[in-house]
């Protein structure tokens, strides 16, 4: 096999330009039975085989530099970078990370994970060359589907003003989770047809031909310039802008990318070349299917199928029924998503209520104050977002819903440690930025039916309300205890003495193991209270657990600081009441990518852990 070869960065520029093709496809039989195992990002990775094969024939790394927007693409460049024997650990814990990291190698020259960032990024790098008096390139890969968010545009204004090289790569594959949405994408689909062009191209060339001379002058147009595309530059935004627009290029012709990424590099300015690629090329079910393979869970390789099928309902699912309900019950409500209605589940809300679904793009700061918007004209608004990507919309929350208190409901789904996605995704910020703004409330259910609860509660409120809830299998324990949701009340679900759990939302389930054992396994009284609301902090039943108990231990999947455990200690301190609180909450730190019951060992937040705290340091 070529791949064998392939052990070292730059070995790929020693394998004939005859056996490239044979290579990229080796590169995707063994993407597919790696991803098939572990599980990863497939569709976009296997629509950018040859463009990556064709930037590390053009560039010399490490000394150039290439910047992948998201990153999720970026397997076909770890192969070619020496960490092919690595990928039997991808995206497990202490392995290889399914994004660019510049701790695994110097050939990543920035780590990332979200959407929009590269064209900054790499303008930043670019810059840093040119004031230490260096000379070398900067390649910038982004998606059309990023193309999307805001952050790029203000790093294109930036970059026309450039007066050394950088190369920027748009990636156009018509996707980016989902299928793309909104002007841009409609702009790229303009140039993809290039309807316009190829009437002029072939009216021009049967003109010449027909005059005394002209096939000769039909020639050397042709090999100029890369025949006529340039004598109507396609991507007039561009150069108005002041980027020289090169394409487009076809994304899987490896000697015609390598020979426009040579050209790109001679300018003296930003240029940016137009590529066209397929998402999941080479393999039928993820071409069929590029959302369900843009991040794909284990499958069977000859059906596409999932390796494990999912017998019960994630809060996912959850989320997307009672949506349809509230749809259904209440035509005030409205639905909004940046650019993923499959992963946040609104695809079937949008189905039925396609007047009131609104899929804004890669843009989570466009999304919060598109809302708000609606909100102030009557509608109420639910914005599904990730929970690391709401981050991006933090000062929108604050100044566009908050300060005006609209009634803007924030479904924030994979909160807490989300897994294998690593750093840039694990949602455990989210109540700490979010407790600090005045006017939010914020809750988190303990099971799927408190979930259902608590966004009928959300729409009936009328002022701004965050909804976290995880990743994963709807908890389905508990049912009996669904006492009605009253505004800042927690819910008391074991009554005992002596120690109180204080848990949020996904941690109900942890602290009733965690209950069990103290009782089993110590001999201690404990009571068990579903906190509900994070915000605001029920005072009265802190008040009164501090009669029948000595200790309180707040439980949540976020980070201690600002988070829920402070709060309550807080308030305990402020209201001089008599018991102690231990804090159980995840380190000030970033969490790595990894199958989350081990980090959440790591990281102490799981049953054993808070049991050893507990015991730790309630004996004398």
């Amino acid at each position: 096999m070529i791949l064998d070869s392939i052990n070292r960065t730059n070995d790929i520029k020693e394998v004939g330009a005859g056996d490239l093709d044979e290579l990229a496809q080796e590169i995707r039989d063994f993407l597919i039975e790696k991803i098939s195992v572990n599980g990863g990002h497939l569709g976009s990775n296997l629509g950018a085989v040859e463009l990556t094969m064709a930037l590390h024939l053009a560039a010399d790394l490490p000394t150039d530099r290439i910047v992948w927007d998201v990153g999720h693409q970026s397997y076909t460049h770890k192969i070619l970078t020496g960490r092919k024997d690595e990928f039997d650990t991808l995206r497990k814990y202490g392995g290889l990370s399914g994004f660019p990291k510049r701790r695994e190698s110097n050939c990543d020259a920035f780590d990332t994970g979200h959407s929009s960032t590269s064209i900054s990024a790499g303008l930043g790098l670019a810059k840093a060359r040119d004031l230490a008096g260096e000379d070398y390139g900067i390649y910038a890969v982004i998606g059309d589907g990023a193309l999307t968010g805001g952050m790029a545009y203000e790093a294109l204004n930036n970059a026309a003003e450039l007066k050394t090289n950088y190369v920027i790569v748009l990636n156009d594959n018509n996707m980016s989770i989902a299928e793309n949405v909104g002007g841009m994408s409609s702009y790229l689909q303009d140039i993809r047809t290039a309807d316009a062009y190829r009437n002029f191209k072939m009216g021009l060339e049967d003109a010449l031909n027909r005059i005394p001379g002209g096939v000769a002058v039909v020639d050397r147009l042709k090999k100029y310039k890369s025949s006529f595309k340039q004598l109507v530059v396609p991507g007039m935004f561009f150069e108005d802008m002041g980027i020289t627009y090169l394409g487009p290029v076809d994304g899987h012709d490896i000697k015609a990318m390598v020979k426009v990424f040579k050209e790109a590099r001679r300018y003296p300015k930003c240029v940016i070349v137009h590529v066209l690629t397929h998402k999941g090329k080479g393999y039928a079910p993820a071409e069929r299917h590029p959302a369900r393979f843009h991040g794909a869970e284990p499958f069977d390789i000859e059906t596409g199928l999932p390796a494990v099928n999912r017998t019960k309902a994630n809060y996912t699912d959850v989320f997307s029924t009672v949506m349809c309900k509230l749809g259904e019950r209440n035509e005030k409500v409205c639905a909004i998503t940046a650019a993923m209605p499959d992963g946040t589940g609104l695809k079937r809300f949008s189905r039925k209520f396609p007047e009131r679904f609104f899929d804004v793009g890669i843009a989570e700061e466009h999304a919060v104050t598109f809302a708000a918007g609606l909100a102030a004209g009557g509608y109420i608004p639910i914005v599904a977002i990730y929970s690391s990507f709401l981050q991006r919309a933090y000062d929108q929350i604050i100044h566009d819903v908050c300060i005006q208190g609209l009634p803007v409901i924030f479904a924030i789904d994979r909160a807490g440690i989300v897994g294998a996605d690593g750093e840039t995704h694990q949602g455990i910020f989210d109540l700490s930025f979010l407790s600090s703004i005045p006017n939010m409330t914020i809750m988190a259910p303990k099971n799927k039916w408190e979930l259902s609860d608590m966004l009928k509660f959300a729409v009936k409120l009328g002022s701004p309300v965050a909804i976290r809830y995880p990743r994963g299998l709807a908890y389905d324990g508990l049912e009996e205890y669904r006492k009605p949701i009253i505004y800042g009340q927690s819910e008391i679900i074991y009554e005992e003495s002596e120690i109180a759990l204080y848990a949020v939302g996904s941690m109900v389930k942890t602290a009733e193991r965690v209950r069990m054992t103290l009782k089993n396994e110590y001999g201690k009284h404990v009571s068990l209270i579903n906190a509900r609301f994070v915000k605001p902090v029920d005072k009265e039943m802190l008040a009164y657990l501090s009669k029948q108990h000595k200790l309180i231990v707040t439980m949540e999947e976020n980070v201690a600081s600002g988070g829920f455990g402070e709060h309550v200690r807080a308030v305990v301190d402020e209201e001089r009441l008599c018991m102690d609180v231990i804090v159980c909450a995840l380190p000030d730190d970033y969490v790595e990518h990894g199958n989350v019951a081990i980090l959440a060992r790591e990281v102490k937040i799981d049953c054993e852990s808070i049991v050893e705290k507990i015991i730790n340091e309630t004996t004398p």
